[in-house]
């Protein structure tokens, strides 16, 4: 075993148990409490046949009596009290774990969402940090209640006759080699489980989030199909598991049937020659018999345990994940305050073997408005994930304000900028929520952004206004609407720079001329570089710089660069020949 799966219990321990220690000791003491009580039970049960049961018996029938009835009072409470704190704390530990799972998964790249699908990530949240839940809670139920129990009935059996509990455990021996292999068995099939549920997530997420391709293609068999081949993956998957985990309890029941027999071959010519009592039998046999449950849970849990420990792996594995470009936690130095100038020093940048920008150099001066255009595939959205931190250049220097970016922490450098995208992702909240975001904004700041992103020209026809629910992604929105409201959560943000990467080409010519109107409001004061394919609504740019195959091809105003007819023009043209 390596060393990282040695260290996963140490380290769940110290990052999510010890803050709970208290409540955890207690609730142990509450359990052994609990598993003693089935030894006092079995030892109550000799004087109960050998004095109680026997003539003269009636002076002892109360004593004996009532310690019974307080052994079963005693266990009924410590049950609620130790199963209620337990689940609680279990609880907070879940919690506590999804959220730093989400907010360490938050600070990775692009680059680790590329290739871990929705689906996955989700599972890996939600479907392991659950697996892992229970695990220790039933550790700790194993410890506290389960051995403290077989603790104390296997010293009444041996107080009894040590050789009858020799006898009744004759064929331990049996499960060594057997429990070995099941673990090692369990522990593969939970891995298999772990990553078919998250196939399964994400091929649910991909259909619900294709929906309208779903149906415009008549995709809904086909869909269904391949769904339907995962869950039968799942399902043979979690009947192995289950075939494995089920195997140690059974084996302990077949063991502890022959040990039963055993006991009876010896205890049976004991008795029946008085040599020993009934009493004596049926407290041992009492005693015996109450730790069957006890081990076939003991046995039980080692398979569950198998299946948390992958659980358990694959999240630290993602802990352990570190973002590909570590930026530092605080910024070096910081621009000066105002619009700033945006400079690309050789810049260059690879997919993988694929070149994208090839020494890309520009200036998008102070306060201007600069276009980024060129054919797909030119190295454009690339240059908006650079200037954002979701990307890093592989060499060269991108400058802001006169800083270079690789001097600020992300969170100053994303500060610096206000978006528009093409896709403007809204959330399932309310239309106020999606512009503010939950940033401390004013109601002035909040109100002017609405207005001149025009978002209140189409509040009057929602049915409850501001706190409208938008809907999935948007949904309950026309493209221009949510296109308003993206502009909206930009202009409230007051940033220096305003980031525009096709804000308008999705829209119809009346939804996109009033963007464009709230664009150009809310690129005053700020530098603005936008990217664009349609070349009309880049016309009006202070500058306009043509990218072609990761380089500068061109550079200057829209007339200038009709003029020279290169191959800004050659596009113009092509885009507006008719």
């Amino acid at each position: 075993m390596s060393n990282r799966k040695q260290s996963l219990f140490p380290r769940f321990w110290s990052g999510y148990l010890r803050p709970h220690l208290w409540g955890i000791l207690l609730a142990l003491v509450l359990m052994i409490v609990e598993g003693s009580a089935l030894g006092g039970l079995s030892y109550l049960l000799k004087p109960l046949f050998d004095v109680v049961f026997s003539p003269g018996g009636e002076v002892a029938l109360y004593g004996v009596g009532f310690g019974i009835l307080g052994l079963f009072t005693t266990r009924a409470f410590t049950v609620v009290a130790s199963r209620t704190l337990i689940w609680s704390i279990s609880q907070k530990v879940s919690a506590a774990m999804q959220g730093n799972l989400l907010r360490h998964l938050l600070t990775l790249d692009s680059g680790f969402f590329q290739s871990n699908p929705p689906g996955v990530l989700i599972e890996r949240v939600q479907g392991d940090t659950l697996a892992v839940q229970g695990i220790w809670s039933s550790l700790l139920t194993g410890v506290g209640r389960d051995l403290l129990g077989l603790v104390t009935l296997f010293a009444v059996a041996i107080s009894i006759d040590l050789r009858w509990t020799l006898a009744a455990l004759i064929g331990a021996p049996l499960l060594i080699l057997p429990a070995s292999l099941l673990k090692r068995y369990v522990r593969r099939k939970s891995n298999q489980l772990r990553e078919q549920a998250g196939q399964r997530a994400t091929r649910l997420d991909e259909i619900f989030h294709g929906i309208q391709a779903v149906k415009l293609n008549r995709m809904e068999d086909y869909q269904t199909a391949r769904f339907r081949n995962v869950l039968n993956s799942i399902r043979r998957a979690e009947v192995k598991s289950v075939l494995g985990r089920s195997l140690m309890p059974g084996m302990i029941d077949l063991v502890t049937g022959i040990g039963f027999f055993a006991v009876l071959l010896m205890a049976g010519n004991e008795i029946a020659s008085g040599r020993r009592t009934t009493g004596d039998f049926m407290s041992f046999f009492t005693a015996m018999s109450l730790t069957f449950q006890p081990l076939r849970r003991l046995g039980e849990m080692a398979g569950t345990w198998q299946v948390a420990s992958a659980s358990l792996e694959r999240i630290y594995a993602l802990f352990d994940t570190a973002p590909a470009y570590p930026r530092p936690a605080q910024s070096v130095v910081q621009p000066a305050a105002g619009a700033p100038e945006i400079r690309f020093e050789a810049v260059t940048f690879s997919h993988g073997d694929a070149p994208v920008l090839r020494g890309l150099s520009f200036t998008a001066e102070a306060g201007q408005t600069t276009a980024l255009v060129g054919a797909s595939g030119a190295g454009k959205s690339t240059v908006f994930h650079l200037l954002t931190g979701l990307l890093e250049p592989a060499s060269g220097q991108i400058q802001i304000g006169g800083v270079a970016a690789s001097r600020l922490s992300l969170a100053d450098q994303r500060k610096l900028f206000a978006t528009v995208t093409q896709d403007s992702a809204l959330f399932d909240e309310t239309l106020l929520e999606n512009v503010v975001l939950g940033r401390p904004i004013s109601d002035e700041v909040r109100d002017k952004a609405l207005d001149a992103a025009h978002v209140t020209d189409f509040l009057p026809a929602l049915p409850a206004g501001l706190v409208t629910k938008v809907g999935p992604r948007g949904s309950a929105l026309s493209g221009g609407q949510r296109q308003r409201v993206a502009i909206a959560r930009a202009l409230v943000q007051d940033a220096p720079v305003l980031l525009l990467d096709e804000a308008t080409s999705a829209l119809d010519a009346q939804s996109e001329s009033i963007v464009a109107e709230a664009l150009a409001l809310g690129s005053k004061g700020r530098t603005t570089l936008v990217i664009a394919h349609r070349l009309a609504t880049v016309r009006g740019a202070d500058k306009i710089v043509v990218i072609d195959r990761g380089r500068v091809a061109e550079e200057g105003s829209h007339d200038d660069l009709l003029a020279r007819g290169g191959l800004y023009a050659g596009l113009y043209q092509l885009q507006f020949k008719d």
